[in-house]
């Protein structure tokens, strides 16, 4: 390195201390990130992503487009197999194609960069000592920490959604916020539509990352206001089961919220199990002996099945080897 090169070098190390120095007398909560060498080169900022689903697709595709790909050390996907779609080779082909380190998550790797930033992510990360990691979570915290917030925000109708960028911590989902972003929400609404409100959100706030880091600003972040969470719990193929008990409209909002790119809800019909893609609402009728579950009307092949309040006209179902139910033939044919 020449002699130019060390001076910027110095300086620039000189300018964090002084930075640090100055956050230290304000007494400001805030994560400070410090270039570092390599090589005799000294690196802004650079950056590991362990991303999944359509949304980490979109935010590495956003970060190449911005200019970014040079910043990122590497990148870790995986696939999703409770989504028909997990959008991993697109990621892949992404990550090849503008020259980024990619790696499976099988793969005997270690997070080495000075930062990691995670997606939609699972699973434990080999993280070096000194690398900081800041996780992405698909709910407005403290409220909903945990497993598929996003999908059970939009089974309980809440008013917004959004993303929080969070510190980790110990326990999950309970570390300091960086950022948050959230958008309101009208109803019904399936969640390819909610997934593609909340996808930009994570790009915004990455990008606002990555440039506060390059730039050598420091992240603030505010720790969580424990009164105010709850918690989300995982899902498996039982949460899938529709309960016709339940009023119509909030059936209708099931089947949205965990359609495409999920496997579906799901009823039996019979010693069968449906796939039920999209219904209509239909205003009630006055029944005497209510059974939800049972179908009462069959209009042009689709059935019109009885809710614990209101009905439900099925326009989109298949048996789970693949065929579709419709048109029906059977008039007597209970839900289940």
């Amino acid at each position: 390195m020449g002699d130019n090169g060390k001076a910027n070098v110095q300086q620039s190390v000189w300018q964090y201390l002084l930075m640090v120095i100055s956050e230290m007398r304000e007494g400001i909560n805030a994560l400070t990130f410090p270039p570092y060498l390599k090589n005799n080169i000294l690196y802004m900022k650079e950056f590991s992503l362990c991303v999944m689903s359509r949304k980490g697709l979109f935010v590495i595709a956003d970060l190449i487009k911005q200019g970014y790909a040079k910043q990122i050390d590497k990148v870790v996907i995986a696939h999703d197999n409770n989504m028909t779609n997990d959008y991993y080779k697109e990621m892949l082909d992404a990550c090849n194609k503008a020259g980024i380190e990619v790696h499976d998550r099988n793969e005997k790797i270690t997070i080495d960069s000075p930062y990691c930033i995670t997606i939609a992510w699972r699973w434990l990360i080999p993280l070096q000592e000194n690398t900081r990691l800041i996780v992405f979570h698909d709910s407005l915290l403290p409220k909903y920490r945990g497993f598929a917030p996003l999908v059970n925000m939009l089974i309980n109708k809440e008013p917004y959604i959004g993303v929080t960028a969070l510190t980790a911590s110990e326990e999950y989902d309970k570390g300091d916020i960086i950022s948050q972003r959230r958008v309101p929400v009208s109803y019904p609404i399936k969640i390819t539509d909610a997934i593609d409100l909340v996808t930009p959100l994570y790009s915004d706030i990455v990008c606002d990352v990555f440039q506060k880091i390059i730039n050598h600003k420091s992240l603030y972040s505010t720790p969580q206001n424990e009164e105010d969470s709850s918690y989300s719990l995982w899902r498996d193929e039982e949460d899938y089961h529709i309960n016709w008990n339940q009023p119509s409209e909030d059936i209708l909002q099931f089947i949205y919220s965990v359609g495409f790119p999920f496997k579906g809800a799901f009823s039996k019909v019979g010693d069968s199990v449906v796939r039920i893609i999209d219904a209509e609402l239909l205003p009630d009728v006055k029944i005497e002996n209510r059974h939800p579950g049972k179908v009462i009307f069959m209009q042009k092949g689709m059935p019109v099945v009885v809710c614990g309040k209101g009905l439900i006209k099925i326009t989109s179902a298949f048996y789970e080897e693949g065929q579709t139910i419709l048109p029906m033939r059977k008039f007597r044919v209970r839900f289940e």
